[in-house]
């Protein structure tokens, strides 16, 4: 981020915070100034050192528990989130996970468990939160979709649905926000250093790192310095958009 760019005036949440790109991501924005909740589903002492990390910083966080792929759970968090720091600014739907395997191998549980999270937990996070983001001066939503959502790839039938469904629900979203003067916007990483890539097999690694033109995986900070940007005010007339950050994949 700009270093003339700060984030005093903007409180934030970032779903899936504890870890990769959410971390990477509420770092960002804490050190920008903004006051940061960071959700988590079980693991609160990454959520508590990624909090420890942005107020040794200067920022201000605090750890916010939902599983979001509960309605009541994410209602909690909001409650829990206003009490805290009052109305939100800034919404990041990034909580994700992956349950991989070929089409005609993947049972109900498969699909179902990938969509609950990545396509209803946005749902359900937005929604408790779509009233504060359009009465906001600055409201934004940024949703995290995927190069797989872009393109698909091959044991991701599930993965890729949810995040091109995003794209989708984002640009409506947009539509529907732009009346407020509030945005909306997707990121789409590529293939980046987080607990997901790394499980792959070193040969799978080597053959997408062929596939992208700068020759090496996305780190965690490029990613959130996309997200950071637009949830900054440099970008408040960008919305409807879908930022890819892939070093080059779609070309």
């Amino acid at each position: 981020m700009s270093p003339n760019t700060t984030l005093e005036d903007r409180t934030c949440l970032v779903t899936g915070g504890s870890r990769g790109i959410g971390k990477a991501t509420a770092i960002e924005l804490g050190e920008a100034g903004a006051e940061v909740a960071v959700n988590y589903k079980s693991s609160l002492e990454s959520a508590e050192r990624t909090v420890e990390e942005i107020n040794e910083a200067g920022g201000s966080a605090i750890p916010v528990k939902a599983n979001v792929a509960d309605p009541a759970e994410v209602a909690a968090m909001a409650a829990e989130v206003h009490d805290a720091f009052g109305t939100l600014d800034v919404l990041i739907n990034n909580a994700g996970i992956t349950k991989d395997t070929r089409f005609d191998r993947m049972t109900d549980a498969d699909w179902h468990n990938v969509i609950e999270v990545n396509l209803h937990g946005t749902f359900y996070c937005t929604r408790a939160f779509y009233e504060d983001l359009v009465g906001s001066d600055h409201g934004r939503l940024i949703n995290i979709s995927s190069i797989v959502g872009e393109q698909g790839n091959y044991g991701q039938a599930n993965y890729a649905a949810t995040k091109s469904a995003l794209i989708g629900f984002t640009r409506t979203l947009a539509r529907e926000m732009g009346r407020y003067g509030s945005t909306a916007n997707c990121v789409a990483p590529g293939f980046t250093m987080t607990d997901m890539l790394k499980v792959v097999d070193e040969e799978i690694q080597e053959k997408i790192k062929r596939k992208i033109i700068l020759g090496r995986f996305a780190e965690v900070e490029d990613i959130a310095g996309v997200i950071g940007f637009l949830a900054g005010p440099d970008a408040s007339y960008i919305t409807g958009e879908v930022i890819s950050v892939n070093g080059g994949m779609n070309i």
